[in-house]
């Protein structure tokens, strides 16, 4: 008898220390600090899911649209996000204005001559912007269905992509861009160019939009 408790006293207290030892032993965990590309401290640009973000000597410009998909809407609005950040009633310093950022003669071009009126109408700017891209798409047609879904200057081409290009620089110098395979570009007062637009709208589902060559604003 005393042989086996002898025996069995030893075993026991192993076991008894053995599961203290497992109670008061926190498990090690590696602490690792997040990359900090992948920090979010400040809003970045996320225009369309496809797009990468442009990082240029680690800063980003600071565009934050609502995220609608790659819609017409979500077109719309990501176009109308990097214009003006939305603001119908906004003018900037060159003397564009609205939403989408009309110049004077573009809106004389569409059939917009009171521009007092025209910041004040939301409307009218809907409608003249969608009326413009029509006009742009009409004018593009033939390029449209020669380059897109090709590969130009590094840049994957489609149509939404050559519509808001257009939107910046008017659609003869997308056409110049095109055939010149990336050799021609231009860039707005504020160092935005026709590629970067074509890169940062590109994707997007704007089949809604029809190919007109005189649209007319209802």
């Amino acid at each position: 008898m005393r042989k086996w408790i002898s025996t069995l006293i030893p075993v026991i207290m192993i076991f008894i220390l053995t599961s203290f030892s497992y109670n008061i032993m926190e498990p090690l965990v590696a602490i690792e600090e997040v990359p900090r590309l992948l920090k979010i401290n400040e809003p970045t640009e996320v225009l369309h899911p496809k797009c990468e973000t442009d990082i240029i000597n680690d800063v980003a410009p600071i565009v934050t649209p609502p995220f609608l998909g790659e819609t017409y809407i979500g077109f719309r609005e990501a176009l109308a996000f990097k214009e003006s950040q939305g603001d119908y009633f906004v003018t900037n310093d060159f003397g564009y204005i609205g939403k989408y950022q009309f110049g004077a003669e573009t809106l004389q071009l569409m059939g917009v001559t009171n521009i007092t009126s025209f910041l004040v109408n939301p409307i009218l700017q809907e409608k003249v912007f969608f009326a413009n891209l029509s006009r742009n798409k009409w004018i593009l047609r033939k390029d449209i269905k020669r380059f897109a879904g090709r590969k130009i200057a590094g840049l994957d081409i489609t149509e939404s992509g050559m519509l808001a290009a257009a939107h910046l620089a008017g659609a003869g110098n997308v056409k110049k861009f095109l055939r010149s395979r990336g050799g021609h570009t231009v860039k707005d007062a504020y160092g935005s160019s026709l590629s970067y637009y074509m890169k940062i709208f590109a994707g997007y589902d704007v089949s809604v939009v029809k190919a007109i060559r005189k649209p007319k604003i209802l």
